[in-house]
């Protein structure tokens, strides 16, 4: 048995199971990871994208916060890829307890999935720093520049931002949804932000899973290990 079918036949037998997500989740729904620097970026950037999508940033030059924001982290238009489908499917069959994703587009509640932890926030959302005003995504890819409220504030991305934290309640829903799963597939995520990636220690069930195009730091701890797209391994889930 090769470690997909064994990943097929673990996924039949739980009826408990959390996952985590990354990029890698969205890159196949076109989405790419805006942390990868490219020639793009180089060329059309003065600072690399860590450094503009930071909280002092943001403060400092919201022009230009604004100007990579629109163009490289909105993707309205982008559809679920098939780890989005599988899991809403897998959820419904009561399979799936929770996804916790660090991804900010909302398609996992686009595919069909309810219960969705948003450990980085959500580009759907919008508020005014000001008054608090609610906005959509529609108000942020209709604005010119800086989006503005109608009282006069400023209107910020609901996301968590580099040295930004992350919400205490969604953080401490994430670890208890990983304390209390059987089986933990990690997947599409190199482990390497922080302190989502450190949320692994929480897990204490029967089964940890890797799934991810390279290696990353959790290996050794994994039962299994697949290094492979997502998308191709949950897309031999049958259910």
């Amino acid at each position: 048995m090769n470690n997909i079918d064994t990943f097929v036949q673990l996924v039949q037998e739980s009826d408990n199971i959390v996952f985590f997500g990354g990029a890698g989740v969205s890159t196949e729904s076109g989405i790419p990871d805006f942390r990868s620097p490219d020639g793009l970026y180089n060329q059309k950037y003065k600072y690399p994208p860590e450094t503009i999508i930071s909280h002092s940033f943001y403060q400092r030059y919201p022009e230009e916060f604004y100007r990579f924001y629109k163009d490289k982290m909105l993707y309205p238009d982008a559809e679920p890829g098939i780890t989005h489908l599988a899991l809403a499917k897998l959820e419904k069959e009561g399979k799936l307890k929770a996804v916790i994703t660090q991804n900010i587009d909302g398609l996992h509640q686009k595919a069909g999935s309810c219960n969705v932890i948003e450990l980085h926030g959500s580009v759907l959302r919008n508020y005014c720093e000001r008054c608090h005003k609610f906005y959509g995504i529609d108000k942020i890819i209709n604005s010119e520049g800086v989006p503005m409220c109608d009282c006069g504030g400023r209107i910020k991305p609901d996301v968590v931002l580099y040295e930004e934290g992350l919400d205490d309640e969604i953080v401490t829903n994430a670890i208890n949804a990983i304390s209390n799963c059987d089986t933990l597939i990690i997947a599409g995520t190199s482990l390497v932000v922080y302190p989502a990636a450190s949320f692994i220690r929480y897990f204490k069930g029967n089964h940890l899973v890797l799934i991810n195009l390279s290696e990353t730091s959790a290996d050794k701890m994994a039962d299994l290990v697949i290094h492979g797209k997502v998308g191709e391994v949950l897309s031999q889930i049958k259910i």
